[in-house]
């Protein structure tokens, strides 16, 4: 009986630590997923959201779970979640580091988008670009598909 509680144990342990699966987002924090676009030369992509907004908690549930935005956003970007309400995290971009406000200050250049808004960044050409509001799947997938063809 022991045995099978070890092995089960086991089992629970190495699979925590599996890739994960093709139609699944890995979503990263920024200090992981910034250096992880610069060296994979990948499209950055930040989801601003706050836990109050309805339409980011629809773009979560219709947009982001869908397989062909899936599948679009494994390949080509790193997804980044930020919530600029969270006052105790930081961020670090190229040795400086900002508070969440600061942060989403650079981000929208001091600009109201409102919530959800989406964050392209191109790391290599140091390039930004901002689009605010809810996207369904459809028009979603032609944006990325904008964002990718400006990347090359």
């Amino acid at each position: 009986m022991r045995n099978i509680f070890i092995m089960v144990l086991g089992f629970i342990f190495l699979s925590s630590f599996t890739k994960p699966k093709a139609d699944e987002l890995k979503w990263y924090k920024w200090n992981e997923g910034y250096p992880a676009a610069i060296k994979e030369k990948k499209i950055v992509l930040v989801d601003a959201y706050t836990d109050w907004c309805g339409w980011c908690k629809k773009m979560d549930r219709d947009t982001y779970s869908n397989a062909e935005v899936i599948k679009k956003l494994n390949k080509h970007f790193v997804v980044i979640k930020f919530n600029p309400e969270l006052r105790d995290l930081t961020y670090d971009i190229d040795g400086q580091t900002f508070t969440a406000r600061d942060f989403f200050a650079q981000l929208s250049r001091g600009e109201s988008t409102g919530f959800p808004t989406t964050y392209f960044i191109d790391p290599q050409k140091k390039s930004l670009m901002i689009d605010a509001g809810y996207h369904d799947a459809a028009s979603f997938l032609q944006i990325l598909d904008k964002v990718i063809a400006d990347a090359k």
